[in-house]
């Protein structure tokens, strides 16, 4: 089966959302006078649409995977970016908004404008 990946991303503010992409994560969208933004970054397409129902997904939307997570994070911080802390137990707790896997993979959780969660996470 072959396929191609787009995961879409709900904002009660979509031109609120097009700012914080472009200043956190620097994406601009395909067409940025869409009523629904599309987005390509890493070979892959994502939306941003409107929707009263943005924010209230509770789990992981998007996760980004990069190969330098230090410097990427830092980045991300230095543009205000917020990590958040969980701590479900011992198998998965975060120290200074970072999981470390047993593996030694990291993953940090942050909100987008809308409250999507997404992950940063290092590549394997």
């Amino acid at each position: 089966m072959e396929f191609t990946l787009q995961f879409n991303l709900a904002a009660s503010d979509v031109a609120r959302a097009r700012a914080w992409y472009s200043e956190k994560l620097g994406v601009e969208p395909v067409d940025p006078d869409a009523d629904e933004l599309t987005y390509h970054a890493g070979g892959t397409q994502f939306v941003v649409y409107p929707s009263e129902n943005a924010g209230s997904n509770k789990a992981t939307a998007a996760r980004l995977i990069v190969s330098d997570f230090d410097a990427v994070r830092a980045d991300l911080l230095s543009k205000g970016v917020v990590f958040e802390d969980y701590d479900l137990g011992d198998d998965f707790r975060t120290v200074d908004g970072v999981l470390v896997s047993p593996d030694g993979e990291k993953t940090s959780w942050f909100k987008d404008s809308e409250g999507n969660i997404l992950a940063l996470g290092s590549s394997a």
